[in-house]
């Protein structure tokens, strides 16, 4: 599973553009071609992918993220 690494600042996020929910999730909603995905991040910094259809558009932001050091990968 991936997740935000605990020596992140999640507010860092934002600069991705994802925003603060109200249950202190971050969220960032992905729309094209009637296709909706957001990508969600927990409390407990784990990264969820959800899409309306069967195929996930433009998960270009999951590889940035890596890039910027901010993603790990654990095990369950």
């Amino acid at each position: 599973m991936l997740k935000i690494k605990d020596n992140v600042d999640l507010k860092e996020l934002e600069k991705f553009g994802f925003k603060l929910n109200s249950d202190k999730s971050y969220l960032l909603t992905i729309e094209k071609d009637n296709i909706n995905t957001i990508i969600a991040i927990e409390e407990e910094r784990t990264l969820y992918v959800q899409s309306n259809r069967y195929h996930i558009e433009e998960l270009d932001i999951l590889y940035d993220l890596i890039k910027a050091g901010l993603v790990e990968k654990v095990s369950d």
